[in-house]
């Protein structure tokens, strides 16, 4: 892990010099789950042809290896440069809930580079609460905290998620949660059409916005180029909820989540098993 944090003293130019052979490991090499690559874009998009796959696959996995590096700098990027290399959309949106004492829940996804945009906004004025899935192994956990608290950034383990919401309850806060992986326990999910297939959705970010009645706000991520991306904020529903059918507040997650991810089809983690659960 040492040598990982002395990485990123390099300068990103350098970075992106690993990138590119890390791209060329795990596409041409290793063929890191290459075969389930290709099987969730073809079936996401049977409207394309073979070449079209396959150039989007390419560029996912340039992709993933840039997060690889992108994430290793971010604690060594300047707050100037931070702010260069996010563009924050709609961060009025944020700032009127701010203002209001108001902490309210974003809802995003594994599009782009998510690691970056909790940065993005504390240099802003945003303070933001990231809420995390532990890893398994123990130096890996603690390396990975250590980036993600760069700026600021105040980390949040799944399970203490509503422990830390009543404890923290008056401060006001942009709550992050990343909604689009595939739930433990599909009996239990909310189901949908989703990029042609049916789709497992985890229940537990919709229980969360019903039990603290909190704004909801969608972040649309997208890369612009290489190193440099775009977070666009937009509203996904007002409390109180309780008017709103059992599922709605995630359909709507779903809705904006599909919408993105059709505009920008690399940028979005393809290579996580989404698909594992089968319908009953």
């Amino acid at each position: 892990m040492r040598f990982l944090s002395w990485m990123g003293y390099l300068p990103l130019s350098v970075l992106y010099l690993l990138s590119d052979f890390v791209y060329f490991l795990l596409y041409y090499v290793v063929g890191y789950r290459k075969k389930l690559v290709f099987k969730h874009l073809q079936h996401a998009f049977p409207e394309k042809s073979p070449q079209e796959i396959k150039q989007i696959a390419r560029k996912f996995y340039q992709h993933l290896a840039d997060i690889f590096v992108e994430t290793l700098k971010l604690p060594h990027l300047s707050v100037t440069e931070i702010q260069q290399r996010v563009e924050v959309q709609n961060i009025e949106l944020l700032q009127g809930f701010i203002a209001k004492n108001q902490p309210f829940l974003s809802f995003g996804a594994h599009t782009a580079n998510w690691e970056w945009i909790p940065a993005s906004l504390t240099t802003r004025g945003i303070p933001v609460d990231a809420v995390y899935k532990t890893l398994t192994n123990e130096k890996s956990d603690k390396f990975m905290q250590s980036l993600r608290a760069s700026f600021g950034v105040h980390l949040i383990p799944m399970p203490r998620l509503m422990r830390e919401i009543v404890t923290r309850k008056h401060l006001p806060r942009l709550i992050g949660l990343v909604a689009d992986q595939s739930p433990h326990s599909p009996e239990h999910a909310h189901w949908f059409s989703f990029l042609h297939q049916d789709t497992a959705f985890f229940p537990g970010t919709e229980k969360i916005a019903r039990a603290t009645e909190m704004p909801i706000v969608f972040a649309d991520i997208y890369r612009k180029r290489r190193g440099y991306y775009t977070v666009s904020f937009q509203l996904i529903s007002l409390p109180p909820y309780q008017s709103l059918s059992e599922g709605s507040i995630t359909e709507m997650y779903k809705n904006k989540l599909e919408e993105s991810i059709k505009k920008h089809p690399a940028d979005w983690l393809w290579s996580h098993n989404r698909w594992k659960h089968k319908r009953k």
